[in-house]
């Protein structure tokens, strides 16, 4: 799996970013948000049960991720028709403020060494990346086990003070200083 201080991989998937069959679909590669962080969120499959969990909480979260010039991205292997259709369908997911990326081809989730062996889909996985393109952060939990987005906000500003942050650090909080 790509870890922490490596590149992460350039990529150019189709993007779901509205429920408007005709304005639903654009491309987005690695260049779409140059400069900015990337929060980047996998997840296994469309129309499951602790997925839109997952998704709609980032998306409750979009704007103090934006606050913090960071663009959210999820991706699952699913189809750009199937992101559409289940944003159609499911109310949490209508209105979305992120991409659903499509990584059908299943190339992203293989190169970054996420791809589920058994189940043939991306695991439970999220990266942060900052805006030279380096992963910060990864966390990846159990198919059946839904993640924190507040947890990866908290480590976007931990990693935002390129200070040393101490076990449950929050904002506001006082950072290490090293003797």
């Amino acid at each position: 799996m790509f870890g922490i201080g490596k590149k992460f991989p350039a990529f150019k998937l189709t993007g779901v970013v509205s429920r408007d069959a005709n304005h639903a679909f654009k491309d987005i590669d690695n260049q779409t948000f140059a400069g900015k962080w990337l929060v980047v969120f996998f997840w296994p499959k469309d129309f499951t049960f602790v997925c839109p969990t997952e998704i709609s909480g980032f998306g409750k979260l979009n704007r103090d991720f934006a606050d913090r010039d960071a663009q959210l991205l999820g991706v699952s292997t699913d189809s750009d028709f199937v992101h559409l259709a289940w944003r159609k369908s499911h109310p949490d997911l209508r209105d979305l403020p992120f991409p659903m990326l499509s990584d059908i081809k299943r190339e992203l989730s293989t190169e970054l060494g996420i791809l589920d062996p058994e189940a043939g889909v991306a695991q439970r996985a999220t990266f942060i990346v900052d805006p030279e393109g380096m992963i910060r952060f990864v966390y990846v939990t159990d198919l059946n086990v839904g993640r924190s987005p507040e947890e990866v906000l908290r480590v976007l500003d931990s990693l935002q003070t390129e200070e040393l942050c101490p076990c449950n650090w929050q904002k506001g909080d006082d950072t290490l200083k090293a003797a």
